[in-house]
């Protein structure tokens, strides 16, 4: 798959394609229909599926400030759209001066000028241009003039997450922030993922016989709520089974939120400076203090069994999940 960093990085001689525009943070499965059909239709046509999102998010252009926690960085979504067959990611740099185009000239800039558009597929919802002011019928009377198909697809799938709402970027960020993990796998299709290098911390695992990883987290990143999890510490490719605490450690009066990955059974591993990743399948319980070093032992000890039964009970991320069918 081809990933360009702006339009310049377009090849000259790119032809016709079909497209589809979003911030598509999470790639939950709401979006992998949209962009499961963008790929279907360029495959009927016989040309290229492109996917054009955004860097930094939109919002924080137009709002400083009010960046959303991100459910996924660019490489992973790339990483998932690859696995959906789409066969280009166009990531536009979202500057003030790119905020102010006209929902014209972005069409005539991204979508004709240099993507050659074929067809376009968005949700019922899409806007775009200066000040969101370009909807779904514009885009289609453009199309009239600029030779290009809109084909919109209902993306707004439903489970019992969120009490039945639909499927949302918004919506899957609520999960993670309170810690309900297990919705958010049925939003994603897989489990939510937060990555990062991992640094020295405190030592206190090392001390108590739980070493943990401790991630130095991507800028924005959705963390979930304080607690510990059951998931998977993957390091160099390898998926481990691991207990995952997130916090500030109140047991040993902490200050500074991090969050750690216990490797289940696994002894001597040194993973200081990898970037790694930690999924999250299951909350186990909230933050605690407790009377003795003893007690806070005992109920760690309690965490990793219960943590190793659900995880092997599951799988392995990668063959428990798929990011193109939801299951």
């Amino acid at each position: 798959m081809q990933r360009w960093r702006g339009l310049e990085d377009i090849p000259e001689d790119w032809g016709r394609s079909v497209v589809t525009i979003g911030s598509y943070d999470g790639v939950h499965r709401g979006h992998q229909v949209i962009i499961s059909r963008t790929v279907a239709h360029a495959r009927e046509l016989g040309v290229p599926a492109v996917v054009v999102t955004f860097d930094p998010h939109p919002s924080e252009v137009v709002r400083p400030g009010s960046h959303p926690p991100l459910l996924a960085p660019h490489h992973r979504r790339a990483e998932l759209m690859a696995g959906l067959g789409v066969d280009a990611v166009l990531i536009l740099p979202f500057t003030a001066e790119f905020s102010r185009l006209s929902p014209g000239d972005f069409v005539v800039k991204v979508l004709v000028d240099k993507l050659h558009a074929r067809a376009v597929v968005e949700g019922p919802n899409f806007r775009f241009g200066h000040k969101a002011a370009g909807n779904v019928a514009f885009l289609k009377e453009l199309g009239t003039t600029y030779d290009y198909e809109v084909e919109v697809v209902d993306l707004y799938q439903r489970g019992a997450a969120g009490g039945g709402e639909p499927f949302s970027s918004t919506l899957v960020r609520r999960l993670v922030a309170e810690g309900d993990v297990a919705g958010a796998i049925e939003v994603l299709g897989r489990p939510h993922r937060v990555e990062g290098i991992v640094v020295r911390g405190a030592q206190r695992g090392r001390e108590l016989g739980f070493p943990t990883a401790n991630l130095e987290t991507l800028p924005h990143t959705a963390i979930p709520a304080d607690g510990v999890y059951a998931g998977w510490l993957t390091a160099q490719g390898e998926a481990m089974p691991a207990a995952i605490s997130v916090g500030t450690n109140p047991q040993f009066e902490g200050t500074e939120r991090t969050v750690e990955a216990y490797a289940i059974d696994r002894v001597g591993l040194d993973l200081y400076g990898l970037h790694v990743q930690v999924d999250f399948l299951t909350y186990l319980r909230g933050q605690e203090t407790f009377s003795s070093i003893e007690a806070l032992l005992e109920r760690m000890a309690d965490d990793v069994k219960r943590a190793r039964e659900l995880v092997e009970a599951a799988g392995s991320p990668d063959t428990a999940f798929r990011a193109d069918d939801g299951h």
